[in-house]
């Protein structure tokens, strides 16, 4: 009973104590009012949950699906966070008493004619005994090594959650990339076919002598240009569907060819205050969290300066005999108060002091360095987003005027009007507007993505604060 008013009163203490080191406080950082860019506000979207779903696609949903589960860096992160909160409940636990429990039954036989003679030479001894000791967190040492581990916890989960975005937005890039070589692949397939069928109508019309043999040159080389382009799309088709496969874990994973027009064009993300940023980017929270627990860690080491005070306590019953243990004369017990101080160790503990306000220091400057690229990325995405829209909607224009202009040149070639020449290079004009066409349409699709990663993505906190 008494040992339990101990403890109680110990706690009290503690409440009352004060913590050694400075208190967290959010920087105050510079942030302008607005972004540098403007969005169109016509097709807007607020919830920006389950972002990649905006491109109506089931494959690129499963995909991603998929990564959540099997990707290594994202199991890799969850394993960090378990690390880290395993960590925070050993620290937590320092600030209890530890217990433990201490049994010996011992039976041996001494000298008769040494030292120390007995008059059987046998000797017994029993003991069972219960101890605790406890270090009193007078300066609040162990809590703010608490306060850091807490921080170093939220930092491993905002950690797992920047890897997560950056994983949705590497495959939806890739896989429009992908759908982009696609498109490009079909296109040229079919130019292939077309060259080819050219070529052997130009063969046949040099043989009844209609034309010459530049005529089938000119043809033939065009023909075979074409396939070469076909084969190098293939061959980045593959290397991307290797990056898939990579980033999803699914060591099976096929996708057939299909055409990037399928994909639907997203909303538009809203672009809330710059400052918006502090709470809707997972690494900007997680530099913060870095910045905590560095703050917290100058207590740590400041505390050093100060006596440590640790309580000691044991109860038990010893005896000669087994039976003898629950009389009340076998019964032991003991208390002890220690203070450590060091006395020359001062300079040391002062280094230590100096070198967590640095990592502090470098903490700060690397969560003002996240917020920074954080707003950076976000005017990049606008700036890249409005520009592509808008040569987006130029190629598709120059494209449908180079389908025009090559339907002219075919039918003048057929009548004899223009040489073969003229044909093939209008071909090429429109060729190079189709593919023009379709690499802008995957980087204005890519635009989007980006946008939605430097606003967060829609995501929120999987931890209370």
């Amino acid at each position: 009973m008494r040992m339990r008013y101990l403890y109680l009163l110990v706690l009290a203490t503690l409440v009352g104590c004060s913590l050694i080191g400075p208190d967290y406080k959010r920087p105050e950082i510079n942030l302008p009012n607005a972004y540098h860019q403007e969005i169109d506000k016509e097709n807007v979207v607020s919830n920006l949950n389950d972002w990649w779903k905006f491109y109506n696609d089931p494959f690129l949903n499963e995909l991603i699906e998929k990564s959540l589960t099997k990707n290594s860096d994202i199991n890799t992160a969850i394993a960090r966070v378990e690390e880290s909160d395993a960590y925070l409940q050993e620290i937590g636990a320092s600030l209890f008493p530890e217990v433990d429990l201490t049994t010996k039954g011992v039976r041996n036989r001494t000298t008769t004619t040494g030292s120390v003679p007995y008059s059987t030479g046998l000797r017994k001894d029993y003991l069972v005994r219960l101890g605790s000791s406890f270090e009193l967190d007078f300066w609040g040492k162990l809590r703010r090594a608490k306060e850091s581990a807490k921080a170093d916890l939220l930092a491993s989960q905002f950690s797992k959650d920047t890897v997560s975005l950056t994983l949705k937005s590497l495959i939806t890039n890739n896989y429009l990339l992908l759908r982009s070589l696609d498109s490009q692949i079909l296109f040229t397939r079919k130019s292939v076919a077309y060259k080819e069928k050219i070529l052997l109508l130009t063969k046949k019309r040099f043989e009844s002598g209609l034309v010459s043999e530049l005529d089938v040159n000119q043809a033939d080389a065009t023909f075979n240009n074409y396939v070469a382009q076909l084969s190098d799309l293939i061959r980045q088709r593959e290397f991307v569907l290797n990056q898939l496969i990579v980033l999803t874990g699914d060591l099976d994973l096929k996708i057939e060819e299909d055409s990037l027009d399928r994909l639907t064009t997203p909303p538009s993300p809203p672009t809330n205050l710059p400052s918006a940023l502090l709470e809707s980017r997972p690494d900007v929270r997680q530099a913060e969290e870095f910045l905590i627990a560095a703050n917290a860690n100058i207590g740590v080491a400041k505390a050093a300066l100060f006596p440590t005070i640790s309580l000691t306590t044991n109860l038990g019953a010893e005896s000669a005999a087994l039976k003898k243990l629950n009389e009340s004369g076998s019964s032991i017990w003991g208390g002890g108060l220690g203070l450590s101080l060091p006395i020359f160790d001062e300079g040391r503990v002062n280094a230590r002091v100096k070198e967590a306000s640095a990592k502090q220091k470098q903490a700060l400057h690397l969560y003002e360095a996240s917020v920074q690229n954080a707003f950076k990325e976000v005017n990049n995405a606008l700036i890249e987003l409005r520009e592509y829209t808008e040569q987006e909607k130029d190629l598709k224009q120059a494209q449908l005027s180079a389908k025009k202009a090559m339907d002219i040149t075919e039918r003048r070639y057929q009548a004899g009007y223009v040489s073969l020449l003229d044909y093939l290079d209008m071909q090429r004009i429109y060729n190079d507007a189709s593919v023009a066409y379709i690499q802008t349409r995957q980087l204005r699709l890519t635009a989007s993505v980006d946008l939605f990663k430097s606003l967060g993505g829609g995501w929120q906190p999987e931890v209370s604060q």
